[in-house]
């Protein structure tokens, strides 16, 4: 006898081998910030096509079908993306674009569309967000306990150092979060901006002043994405200045802790680095975070009006768990 597979289902339904929910497959379309190569997003040293593998890799695990869009940082093609979206029927709309997004809601509640926010707002939307705050705090909170546990009692300086103009990442935000953190930790300790504008040749002109400033005591640096970090220990080395300085950087992109045969600053065979640990953005991950959310959504479920990423240290000790090597065996 041959069945028809409408049929077989059918009588899989009726006898109660497969749920209804099982067969349901939902389409989530994803209009991402922007997928120009080499362009990095949210003050990290991540890219937008990072972003949007997370969600390829993680949708693998969900009845879902995605539809990607590239917003291109731009109004014009945001709307557009979310009339193909609607025209197109999905069932929910993840948006990630930092700019005009309430015509985009009206659209969207208008098709009944249920729409999830990734980083900047959608007027009626859940929103998963960065908390660069919470970030500049805990990098704050490790710089000021690794000054309190091995330099107690010595002169101290500190500097936050980075692209502090980029008000757009909310850089700023990660900035008074480490302000924050340090004051409370070392109450008298005075920290001092050193703003690269974006350009990482400014490093080391920049380091070179304040190295001058403080030509002895010890040194907390808090580098506001890895790839600064990393200009920063460079800069370090050869002001001679290693020994009295450490490092907590924000991202934990590559860059810094990379594969089984790069050079990496955070690994465990390489615990006397100054860089003693970068906070975790996890836009690498944001699939794997967002979906779960999306899918609740899906459901019917009540979401929380604000989620925010998971930011934690990444260290030598961690960083196996948290970031196993991408090409170990």
């Amino acid at each position: 006898m041959t069945w028809s597979v409408g049929f077989a289902t059918a009588l899989l339904l009726a006898i109660g081998f497969v749920s209804v929910d099982a067969q349901r497959r939902y389409v989530i379309a994803f209009a991402n910030l922007t997928e120009e190569p080499g362009v990095t997003i949210e003050g990290t040293g991540f890219s937008g096509r990072d972003v949007r593998e997370s969600f390829v890799l993680a949708a693998r695990q969900y009845p879902v079908e995605m539809v990607y869009y590239d917003n291109a940082r731009d109004d014009a093609r945001a709307l557009a993306n979310a009339n193909a979206a609607i025209a197109r029927k999905v069932d929910l709309y993840l948006e990630y674009h930092h700019g005009d997004n309430a015509v985009i809601a009206e659209k969207l509640k208008a098709a009944n569309i249920p729409v999830l926010a990734l980083n900047y707002p959608v007027p009626g939307a859940p929103l998963y967000s960065a908390d660069n705050a919470a970030a500049g705090r805990i990098a704050g909170e490790a710089l000021g306990e690794f000054a309190a546990r091995w330099w107690r009692g010595q002169t101290i300086a500190a500097a936050i150092i980075g692209d502090l103009s980029a008000t757009a990442d909310r850089v700023p935000e990660r900035a008074q979060g480490v302000v924050a953190a340090l004051a409370n930790r070392l109450p008298s300790l005075r920290v001092t901006m050193l703003d690269t504008k974006g350009n990482p040749a400014q490093v080391g002109p920049l380091l070179g002043r304040f190295l001058t400033g403080h030509p002895t005591g010890k040194l907390l640096f808090a580098a506001t994405d890895d790839t600064t970090a990393l200009a920063v220990k460079a800069a370090l080395e050869a002001g001679g200045r290693v020994h009295d300085s450490v490092i907590v950087s924000h991202g934990v992109d590559r860059t810094i802790h990379g594969g089984m045969n790069d050079r990496k600053e955070i690994d465990p065979s390489n615990r006397s680095s100054i860089v003693i640990g970068s906070v975790a953005f996890l836009l690498d991950r944001y699939g794997y975070e967002v979906l779960p959310l999306a899918m609740r959504i899906l459901k019917g479920e009540a979401v929380p009006a604000r989620v925010a990423t998971r930011h934690l240290l990444v260290t030598a000790s961690n960083v196996f768990i948290e970031y196993p090597p991408y090409d170990m065996n």
